[in-house]
């Protein structure tokens, strides 16, 4: 048998425990929860744990159960409740095989096409003899990180002008044209776009393909349990709809 958890608190002739306590801030959410795992965030949960036995049996003592507002509000949640666990009774064995998945995989594999990407640099300044100075020091073995964060008026100049990896239509029309017809290791001429003179280097070609089923399998099988749930769902509405009249106004 696991351990016992230890009493907290008491009211009346209810308990609460450190698990309760725990379970209480694990169900906040990760960020909210670092807010409360201190000692003092964990004493303001225990406070409110009580308090809400209080109002509990505060409750009970004035019938609030037997208010028409009260009654309102349960047959709305039973309401809601039903439709849930109804919903969930449907599809909540329905499951994919990897049969499945491979044949979705099948179906969409144009999807699963990525284009060819780049991972480059570039400085930017706003005129072109500052960027040929510039381009004249990179020949003569100046250093392009260096060079950036001197020179550089694009916020990328704080990590040496590195623009990360990027595909083909994100960036402005003439960056985008030069970038994916450079080398690697190849630095270019000054390329005049609306923000300025780019020197870009391009450090990194990614060719693009199909993905394979392995790479996707994951996402494939989750997208096919989908289709099957989605189906077995309409199914069943198509059944009850016969059984139940509907009218569309």
């Amino acid at each position: 048998m696991g351990k016992e958890s230890k009493i907290v608190a008491k009211v009346e002739d209810k308990v609460i425990t450190e698990d309760e306590v725990l379970n209480f801030i694990r169900d906040m959410g990760p960020e909210m929860a670092n807010n409360f795992k201190s000692e003092e965030g964990i004493k303001s949960v225990i406070n409110e744990l009580v308090h809400q036995e209080l109002m509990y049996l505060d409750a009970e003592e004035n019938k609030i159960y037997e208010e028409d507002e009260f009654k309102k509000a349960l047959e709305a949640t039973r309401k809601n409740l039903l439709k849930s666990y109804a919903f969930s009774k449907i599809v909540g064995n329905i499951t994919a095989t990897e049969e499945d998945a491979k044949e979705y995989y099948e179906k969409l594999k144009d999807s699963f096409i990525t284009p060819d990407a780049v991972t480059a640099s570039h400085i930017l300044v706003d005129e072109k003899n500052t960027a040929e100075k510039i381009l004249e020091d990179l020949k003569n073995d100046g250093n392009f990180e260096e060079l950036a964060k001197e020179y550089s008026t694009c916020p990328s100049k704080e990590a040496g002008g590195k623009l990360g990896t990027f595909y083909p239509g994100q960036m402005v029309e003439a960056f985008d044209k030069k970038v994916f017809e450079m080398e690697e290791g190849e630095i270019s001429d000054p390329v005049k776009t609306e923000f300025g003179y780019h020197i870009i280097k391009l450090e990194k070609k990614i060719p693009g393909g199909e993905k394979s089923f392995e790479e996707v399998k994951e996402q494939c099988m989750k997208e096919a349990q989908r289709v099957k749930q989605q189906k077995v769902y309409l199914d069943k509405m198509n059944e009850l709809q016969e059984k139940y009249s509907v009218t569309l106004m």
